[in-house]
């Protein structure tokens, strides 16, 4: 009997196992049922595009929906998360996945929800429903970026448990007081633009006080100096965590920052935060996280830096003023992982001692600034780096060796690093690695016909490789080997051999020595999306395997010698942004296709043979920043309606989608890649990158066209630079051309132009160029300082154009200047005997001299030896004005 108790207990034991865990398998659960309906009901309340709650099903356990969270025991509904989860920045895609609607009191009947997540939504700027404070279990609620509007409801006061408030980003959202809801540890109130709590200082004075608040997010709340006296170190002995960002704090750090003890993490960034940077900064001991990038701050990095021994990320980022050397104590943050001095005045050495203690470092990011690498060729760092930028620092001029240490590289940027040498053999092998490598713009040398590029983004562009063009994986993504010395035939690397599909999207390869036709290949490029080959020797026909690029957003072949017509298998090419063909030798007639591709944002067609007229299509092309047809045989006059492209009538600034120029993959600016474009303007041919998207640009110059000048033209009130000469157009320049604000040049010479030039042309202030020569212009030139400081060359060849800056005066200035006299010589009758003595003194004279000179031999030597000197003084004379005439034509000309 002794023995029985445990043989029965043994059982018991094993059921009770068994069924607890049962109870804890999530997978048995069943929630409760009240709960479930009510779930429904808020389901049904709620607009849900993108079908986000499609498992939310009267068939199925609710504790299996999408989004719902049961207690593992009780089965009962404790979490709801309905962010949204896309993370992208296609809008379009995100947009589809918002929750929208009403939010439905049945989620009181949620009795254990303690945390609410329906951040990234969009409610369409209805208020926070008041109800949320009679949800006594929350302890997290997430409504930020959700589309709230209107004040933030007291009621909130009433969730005692609650912890964790996020009213971020609701820019609809405003609040009175915050001081009935000092329970809170976490609270983040970011930009919400109804109220300026600058203005709010009962406000900031109620958050000061929460005695138990360890996170407070205010970025982005327009606060100013003038409220840092409210915040002050004894109204938060508890805050660990701290951010100010992006406000408008126009002072140095006010000196109870550094008193915050408990500090674990300082955001400041986007401030206007000056001055040096405070030795006391060196007392945050606990401190981790500290940004203070994007600031006015200036001196030298303090040396107490070297104290914050618990410090994993620093960035003082886009400080330009900071100057001074790299602190030698940095090298004993010991757990630092990201340092990020970019964009900064730093100078000096950096040397191996810098790096001591830095096993942890991943991220190091010293681009835009002077500093210079200076360590042993054998030195091994204590480091495995993930991002190394050092763009514009100097690492040559001999490769770095250490590099091939580094085996955890994801981004490699050496741009403008001052390396002039041959590539190491070890180079492409190591290379071959990492996903983002930027070389571009040194002097790197090598052939690279038998390299394999294995890169997702790789720039080698304004370097000095040769050889063939290099063979590709299909990981590329980007590819930009523009401005090296590859030659050869194109057509073998158009049409190699890939194991697997191609990922390229953009490549350039553009200012080469490549030559031959292309290839009919295209079809095994279908993913490109940016193509550049511009500036080679390539020659033949497009080929119309290009058409099957039906991603195809930005087209350069400029400055070859391909010919032909612009094949018709290129209309399949639906969402074309950029198409520059200029300076070839392409024919027949624009496309009709072109001017209706509503995507356009650039044409660039120059200096080609193309004919026919401008259709009236064209002004559909409401996105369109530059058109440049100049120099080919266009005829017909210019279409009226080019009003309606509003990109260029709207301002120099608005907001395009800019994909034809760009192409990233999500990675901050380490792999994006720009495109470029050539244009002439105001004379001067200058190539335009980063800018391009705000230059609005037409030029129909060196054609045939005929007509006046469409008074609707005057309408394009973003545009900056406009060019129709060298064409046949007729009648006035447009009376109201004085409003186009953002005109900086104008070129109208050479035309049969007639009329006045308008007096509203004075207005063009920020007018620099400007071109009428050679016109039938008349009148006065309008008076202003801007049209009387251009060279009289500007008007040349306009003979009835009177004033300054050319020096024929107005008639009407002469009788304005000088009435009087011409009144004086109206009234004085002509005497007959002023010209009796007139001639009578000629003859006396005459012979006076001329009687000398003829019986007196010594002066008439004299004299004619007098005649000659001057006649040689004379030629030179002449010689040298010609001479400085003809130069300044040629240089007109030329321009």
């Amino acid at each position: 009997m002794r023995n029985s108790r445990p043989i029965i207990l043994f059982p018991l034991l094993c059921f009770l196992s068994s069924t607890i865990s049962i109870l804890c398998d999530p997978n048995t659960l069943v929630c409760n049922e009240k709960e479930k309906h009510a779930l429904l009901r808020f389901k049904k309340a709620l607009s849900d595009p993108g079908n986000r709650l499609s498992s939310w099903s009267v068939n199925q356990d609710c504790c299996r929906w999408e989004a719902v969270r049961c207690n593992n025991v009780t089965g009962r509904v404790v979490e709801l998360h309905l962010g949204n989860p896309y993370d992208t920045d296609d809008y379009e895609f995100y947009s589809k996945f918002e929750l929208g609607g009403e939010i439905s009191p049945a989620l009181l009947e949620l009795e254990f929800l303690s945390y609410l997540n329906l951040s990234w939504n969009d409610f369409g700027g209805s208020p926070i429903p008041s109800f949320l404070g009679s949800m006594g279990s929350l302890r997290y609620l997430d409504l930020s970026y959700a589309g709230f509007g209107g004040l933030v409801p007291h009621q909130l006061g009433n969730l005692s448990t609650l912890r964790h408030l996020d009213l971020g980003r609701n820019y609809g959202l405003y609040v009175e007081n915050l001081g009935w809801i000092s329970h809170l540890v976490f609270l983040k109130y970011l930009g919400m633009n109804r109220v300026d709590l600058h203005k709010e200082v009962h406000w900031l004075e109620s958050v000061s006080m929460f005695p138990s608040l360890s996170e407070l997010h205010l970025s982005d709340c327009e606060l100013d100096s003038n409220m840092t006296s409210s915040l002050g170190y004894d109204n938060f002995t508890s805050l660990t965590f701290l951010d100010l960002s992006d406000n408008n704090f126009n002072q140095e750090i006010p000196n109870w920052l550094f008193n915050l003890s408990c500090l674990v993490s300082l955001r400041l960034y986007l401030n206007q935060f000056k001055g040096q940077i405070s030795e006391s900064l060196g007392q945050l001991k606990y401190l981790e996280y500290l940004d203070v990038s994007w600031n006015s701050f200036h001196g030298p990095i303090p040396a107490s830096i070297g104290n914050l021994s618990s410090l994993m990320y620093l960035s003082l980022y886009h400080n330009p003023l900071i100057n001074g050397t790299l602190p030698m104590s940095l090298g004993l943050l010991s757990n630092l992982e990201i340092l990020n001095v970019g964009w900064t005045s730093l100078t000096g050495t950096v040397s191996e001692a810098h790096f001591t203690a830095l096993s942890k470092l991943k991220r190091l990011w010293i681009s835009g600034t002077s500093l210079s690498f200076h360590v042993n060729s054998s030195w091994t760092p204590p480091f495995q780096l993930e991002f190394l930028g050092a763009d514009s620092c100097k690492m040559g001029p001999k490769f770095p060796a250490w590099l091939q240490t580094q085996k955890s590289l994801v981004y490699l940027g050496f741009s403008r690093s001052g390396i002039v040498d041959t590539a190491p053999n070890w180079l492409w092998k190591f290379a071959s690695y990492i996903p983002w490598i930027n070389l571009s713009n040194n002097q790197i040398s090598g052939d690279l016909s038998q390299v394999v590029l294995n890169n997702t983004v790789i720039d080698l562009s304004s370097n000095c490789f040769s050889g063939r063009l290099p063979r590709l994986s299909p990981n590329v993504r980007i590819l930009n080997i523009a401005n090296n010395s590859f030659s050869g035939q194109i057509s073998p690397f158009m049409c190699q051999k890939m194991n697997g599909t191609s990922q390229l999207e953009a490549l350039d390869i553009s200012i080469n020595a490549l030559s031959g036709e292309l290839s009919d290949c295209w079809m095994h490029w279908q993913s490109l999306t940016h193509v550049s080959l511009g500036s080679n020797n390539l020659s033949g026909k497009i080929p119309n395997s290009m058409g099957s690029l039906v991603g195809l957003k930005a087209l350069s072949l400029h400055d070859n010698s391909f010919y032909g017509d612009i094949p018709s298998s290129l209309e399949n090419c639906k969402v074309l942004g950029l198409i520059n063909l200029s300076n070839n030798k392409f024919s027949g007639i624009i496309p009709w296709w072109i001017f209706e591709r509503t995507t356009l944002i650039i044409i660039h067609l120059r200096s080609n043979k193309f004919m026919g007229k401008i259709p009236p299509q064209i002004c559909q092309l409401s996105s369109l920043i530059v058109l440049d047809l100049a120099d080919n045989s266009l005829s017909g006059s210019i279409p009226k309606c080019l009003n309606n492209i509003s990109a260029m009538a709207a301002g120099p600034i608005r907001d395009i989608r800019y994909d034809a120029l760009e192409v990233n993959y999500g990675y901050s600016n380490y792999d994006n890649y720009m495109e470029s474009l050539v244009l002439d303007i105001k004379g001067r041919v200058a190539e335009y990158k980063e800018i391009l998207q705000y230059v609005r640009m037409i030029d129909l110059s060196s054609n045939n066209l005929s007509g006046s000048i469409p008074i609707e033209i005057s309408s394009l009130f973003g545009l900056q630079f406009l060019n129709l000469s060298r064409n046949h157009l007729m009648g006035r320049i447009p009376e109201k051309i004085g409003v186009m604000a953002s005109l900086e040049s104008l070129d109208l010479s050479r035309n049969h132009l007639s009329g006045e030039i308008p007096q509203s042309m004075s207005n063009l202030t920020f007018l620099d160029h400007l071109d009428l020569s050679f016109n039938s212009f008349s009148g006065r030139i309008p008076s202003s300082t801007q049209l009387q400081s251009f060279d009289p060359l500007s008007f040349f060849g306009n003979p009835e154009l009177c004033g300054a800056p050319l020096t024929k005066n107005c008639t009407k200035d002469e009788e304005t200047l000088n009435p009087t006299a011409v009144e004086e010589n109206r009234e004085i009758p002509e005497i007959p005997w002023f010209y009796i003595g007139m001639g009578s003194g000629f003859i006396v004279g005459f012979w006076g001299v001329c009687g000398a000179l003829f019986f007196k031999r010594a002066w008439r030597h004299a004299y004619f030896q007098f005649l000659y000197d001057m006649r040689d003084q004379a030629y030179v004379g002449i010689a040298i004005k010609l001479k400085w005439f003809h130069q300044k034509l040629r240089r007109y000309h030329a321009g």
